[in-house]
């Protein structure tokens, strides 16, 4: 809601260091938690002590959505904020309000943690999204000029000359005619199959005897959205306006009337038998069957014909309620092609990941690195390459045994994928886990899977009613007369393009505890066997959540007895009503509770006799985070040597906990252990110049630019990149940007 965007002038603090310089230290840090507030008519113990799962994640995607309007975003990463920001939306129509229509169709009443029916959730979120794709419109509508001023201009068909209307025709004869099907919509045609996100031109015609016809063109999304007409200045003209320009090509003959734009959102959610015979074939008919799910929404572009509307809709069976008109531009999602590679000096500036200096000792042999000591890495400012060169190096040593792999989510051509079919083929056991149910990459994984097992290698899928969402590889090697397992442990999918933006840890071992751990959770993925003993580790959906109430409970415990007493944590989402109560209970002991949450949050923190020793940021920047860390200070104070600190695959949401195979690993090692609270967890809590503040009442308040005395306000991001001690530094250029939402798990 933009009327929910707000700044937040901070309080006065120690200054902050220039860039390049030290971490700020832990007495900045321990700033004085915001005073409580009092709530109006609050009850503590009632339902509205959450917030709203969908409401919260809404709230999430508005900080996204300002991103683009940030002056301190360079021009072309606004526009691919604007975009992430529609495509983040999508995602979530198809997913979950298709399950709450679902849910409120079959008159089901069942509230919410904060109390709402699903009819209920539905109101307030087709309220707030309308006012957001509001004021996507009204974004692009600041970004357009200031494309155009930087010499990117946005076209329509009677901005062409005649030179542009011939080199027009003659591309769109060449490069889009031939992939079009103009269908006339009538009872001798029926209305075609529109796919989930399919765009289409209907179109309102007239034959020379003054016969009315009504058509589509639906435009495949295999080929541009927007077309190049001049590279000085740059002048793009979208597709529909080029497919309009030459109508006469598709339908010779016929007057245009009346034309629209409309697009569709179909549910995306996947139901599989669970006592399915042959899971991968079940998927494949499951993927078909959501390619023609149910309409949950309708854009259609404002003006249209109303009788052309009433048949779109009436063909589509969107009723009324489910429909946007879009005074704007259509398709904001795809306004990420507008991010042009040879506009350098409108993206980000360039960096390249560092290589870590302990590999770069060992001539780069990852197994000597790691027999040194337990080595982390921070992605994306040391690289995710060490993760791929650590399996190739596996697969073509000859010493190696074994390796298993956990896949989740990977890329379509997958370094590690191919490193693992090479090991297969050169006579290693290779055991993959790959995750059929990682959503909208099912597909992909299937024929990943083949892959795998056309060169040899074991496939598992691990359970039909969990997904396995753990991110682990091991490698079993022989040295001298005894077999050492190496075992790498992420927080992050095993995804060398979204690696390259997403900030995750990394965690190579070959610490035996660790080994046999990796080796039993594989047994637990395999066989069904649920393991008898973790020694460092504990896995969803057996004993992470209990483990972590426990610890919080512990901590608790610390504060009522005077001790000192605090949590660091940081994650995408924290939804989970225990771990929330939980939380609550240790803020009225007193412990003093800091999280860094990206996205869904259901606590209310800073509430007097609820959560006031809770405070809540969120960090929307350049890189998208996605490490999940959280910190006990065990009796101290945090950041300190006797704190128990873990890095996991889990959020803390229901589904990550109780229904998903996850991993929270005890750090031990007391550098890694120093590295994670001392300079990752504390950059993160000192950041300023990305956070947004969550509140009590709910909407998030922003950091301005710049404090009152002018100084540079704490950007973590750029504090990474800085420091080549803590991560990388270098240049990267902006080539193969992956393609990505601001909501991947």
């Amino acid at each position: 809601m933009t009327q929910d965007i707000q700044t937040l002038t901070h309080s006065p603090k120690p200054a902050l260091p220039a860039q390049g310089e030290p971490l700020p230290s832990a007495d900045f840090l321990n700033v004085p938690f915001p005073a409580p507030r009092t709530l109006p008519g609050f009850d503590p113990e009632g339902p509205e002590r959450f917030f709203n799962r969908e409401l919260s994640w809404l709230a999430f995607n508005w900080r996204v959505l300002e991103e683009a309007m940030n002056p301190r975003v360079p021009l072309l990463e606004r526009v691919r904020f604007l975009s992430i920001s529609a495509a983040n939306l999508d995602e979530f129509y198809t997913v979950r309000v298709a399950g709450l229509r679902e849910l409120a169709r079959a008159g089901n009443t069942t509230p919410s943690d904060d109390g709402r029916s699903p009819a209920e959730q539905l109101l307030l979120i087709n309220e707030d999204a309308r006012r957001l794709m509001d004021h996507q419109q009204h974004v692009w509508s600041v970004l357009r000029p200031e494309l155009a001023e930087a010499g990117i201009l946005i076209l329509t068909q009677h901005d062409l000359t005649a030179d542009d209307r011939v080199a027009m025709s003659d591309y769109f004869l060449t490069h889009v005619f031939p992939v079009l099907s103009p269908l006339a919509i009538d009872p001798a045609h029926p209305f075609p199959f529109i796919p989930n996100a399919g765009f289409s031109l209907a179109l309102e015609l007239r034959d020379k005897r003054g016969r009315k016809l009504d058509a589509l063109v639906p435009i495949p999304s295999q080929i541009e959205r927007f077309v190049r007409v001049s590279d000085t200045p740059i002048r793009l003209l979208p597709m529909e306006e080029l497919i309009l320009a030459e109508l006469d090509s598709l339908f010779p003959g016929y007057t245009l009337l009346g034309a629209c734009t409309f697009s569709v959102l179909r549910d995306s959610d996947l139901e599989v038998e669970e006592e399915a015979e042959d899971l991968v074939r079940e998927f494949e008919v499951a993927l078909k069957r959501r390619r023609r799910g149910e309409v949950v929404r309708m854009k259609i572009s404002n003006g249209a014909p109303p009788d052309l509307r009433d048949v779109v809709m009436e063909e589509l069976g969107v009723p009324e309620a489910d429909v946007i008109e879009v005074v704007g531009i259509m398709g904001i999602s795809t306004l990420k092609e507008l991010v042009l590679d040879e506009r350098a000096d409108l993206l980000w500036p360039s960096f390249t990941p560092r290589v870590p200096e302990r590999v770069q000792d060992h001539s780069g042999d990852m197994f000597a690195a790691i027999r040194q000591k337990d080595m982390l890495l921070h992605h994306p400012y040391e690289t995710f390459d060490m993760v791929v060169r650590f399996l190739e190096q596996a697969a073509r040593d000859p010493d190696v045994l074994a390796i298993r792999q956990t896949l989740y989510r990977t890329s379509r051509d997958s370094p590690i994928v191919a490193a693992l079919c090479e090991a297969a083929e050169a006579g290693k056991s290779v055991t993959a886990l790959v995750e059929l149910k990682a959503r909208f990459d099912e597909a992909a994984n299937i024929r990943q899977s083949r892959r795998l097992e056309r060169a040899g290698a074991h496939v598992v899928y691990g359970f039909v009613n969990y997904k396995t969402h753990a991110k682990i590889s091991t490698v079993v090697r022989r040295e001298g007369d005894r077999l050492v397992t190496y075992t790498h442990w992420g927080t992050g999918n095993y995804h060398p393009i979204t690696a390259r933006i997403y900030t995750d840890l990394s965690l190579f071992t070959c610490d035996p505890a660790l080994g046999r751990d990796a080796t039993r959770v594989f047994n637990y993925l395999s066989g069904y066997a649920e393991p008898a003993r973790l020694e460092n580790l504990a896995i969803s959906p057996l004993s992470l959540k209990p483990n972590l109430i426990q610890m919080i409970a512990a901590e608790a415990e610390n504060a009522r007895h005077g001790r000192p007493a605090e949590i660091w944590a940081k994650m995408n989402s924290i939804i989970d009503a225990d771990v929330i109560d939980a939380l609550y209970a240790a803020s009225q002991a007193g412990v003093k509770i800091s999280l860094v949450v990206r996205g869904i949050c259901g606590i209310r923190p800073g509430i007097k006799g609820l959560s006031e020793n809770i405070r809540i940021k969120s960090v929307v920047g350049r890189f998208l985070e996605h490490s999940r860390i959280v910190c006990f200070g065990n009796g101290a104070e945090l950041p300190n040597d006797q704190a128990r600190v873990f890095m996991s695959s889990a959020d803390w949401m229901g589904r990550n906990l109780v229904r998903r195979v996850e991993t929270l690993v005890e750090i031990m090692n007391p550098t890694v252990k120093a590295q994670i609270v001392g300079q990752i967890m504390a950059a993160n809590l000192a950041d300023e110049a990305q956070s947004w503040i969550i509140q009590p009442e709910g909407p998030a308040l922003r950091s301005l630019p710049t404090d009152a005395d002018g100084r540079k306000l704490f950007n973590c991001h750029r504090f990474f990149m800085e420091n080549p001690s803590l991560s990388g530094r270098g240049s990267a250029g902006q080539d193969d940007v992956p393609e990505l939402t601001h909501t991947h798990d």
